[in-house]
C-alpha cells in the first residue's frame, strides 16, 4: 500500500513539473485517417515530450515501447531508421517518418493542429530540464524491459499523459513491450461522450485486451492483469 502511494504520489509530481501539459486539448486541426506510430519509452524526457504534443492534438497513435534491452522494437528502429535514437515517429498518412522530439512536434502541430505549440514544447532550456526532472522521480520507471511474451494483437488504452494513473500503466505497458493502441482522451477531447455511451462513464486508464475478451478501469487492477498475463513470458 505505501509502495502503491508513493508511486502515485511521484508520478503525480512528473506532471506538476511538467505544469499539466498534456491534460487538455488545444484547437485541433486536420484527422488523420490511419493512426500514427510512434517508437519510445516512457520515462524518456524526449519521447514524452512527444506524448504531451500527441495528447494535447487528441491523435491516436500505436505506440510501440523500445525499453533499454527490449529484443524486438528497438532493433525494428535501428534497422529501419538507421539510428537507435528515440522517439520515432511514422505517420502512414504522409509517409513521413521522423527522429528529434523537437522536428516531430513541430510536424505535428503544422500537419494536425490549428493553433501554436504550449510554450513548454518549444525548444528550450526550461522545458528541457522540467523534463529531466520528471523523469528523475520516477526512477527509471518505464525504461528497462521486463521479460514478457508478445501479445498477438496490439491492446487498447484510453489514456491521456498528464494523468497520473495513466502514467503507471504505460510504464508497465512500456516495460514488458507490449504494443498497444492509444487513445487519448484528455479533457476537451470530441472523443469524450462517445467514451462515455460506450463505457458508461469517463474514466481512465480503461484498457481493452483483444487477446483474452478483457476490459478493465482501475490503474491497479490494469496493472495486476499485465503482469500476470504477459510478463515473465
Amino acid at each position: 500500500m505505501v509502495r502503491r502511494m508513493w508511486r502515485v504520489t511521484t508520478a503525480f509530481g512528473a506532471s506538476m513539473v511538467r505544469f499539466g501539459l498534456g491534460s487538455k486539448v488545444v484547437a485541433l486541426g486536420a484527422r488523420p485517417q490511419q493512426p500514427l506510430q510512434v517508437y519510445e519509452f516512457e520515462n524518456c524526457p524526449f519521447c514524452r515530450k512527444v506524448r504531451e504534443a500527441l495528447t494535447v492534438l487528441d491523435l491516436d497513435v500505436v505506440v510501440y515501447p523500445c525499453p533499454k534491452r527490449g529484443p524486438r522494437y528497438r532493433p525494428w528502429v535501428i534497422e529501419n531508421g538507421g539510428k537507435r535514437q528515440f522517439p520515432y515517429l511514422v505517420d502512414p498518412n504522409t509517409d513521413t517518418a521522423l527522429y528529434e522530439s523537437n522536428d516531430i512536434i513541430r510536424y505535428l502541430f503544422q500537419t494536425y493542429g490549428a493553433g501554436s505549440r504550449p510554450w513548454l514544447l518549444v525548444s528550450g532550456p526550461l522545458g528541457l530540464y522540467a523534463g529531466q526532472i520528471a523523469s528523475l522521480l520516477r526512477l527509471g520507471a518505464g525504461t528497462f524491459y521486463r521479460k514478457a511474451k508478445a501479445p498477438q494483437a496490439p491492446l487498447e488504452l484510453y489514456s491521456y499523459e498528464a494523468s497520473p494513473y495513466c502514467r503507471l500503466v504505460r510504464e508497465t505497458l512500456s516495460e514488458l513491450e507490449i504494443p498497444y493502441l492509444l487513445h487519448n482522451i484528455a479533457p476537451g477531447s470530441p472523443k469524450r461522450p462517445a467514451f462515455i455511451e460506450r463505457f458508461g462513464k469517463m474514466q481512465v486508464p480503461y484498457l481493452v485486451d483483444p487477446n483474452t475478451d478483457t476490459a478493465m478501469f482501475e490503474s491497479a487492477a490494469i496493472i495486476n492483469y499485465l503482469r500476470e498475463t504477459y510478463a515473465n513470458g
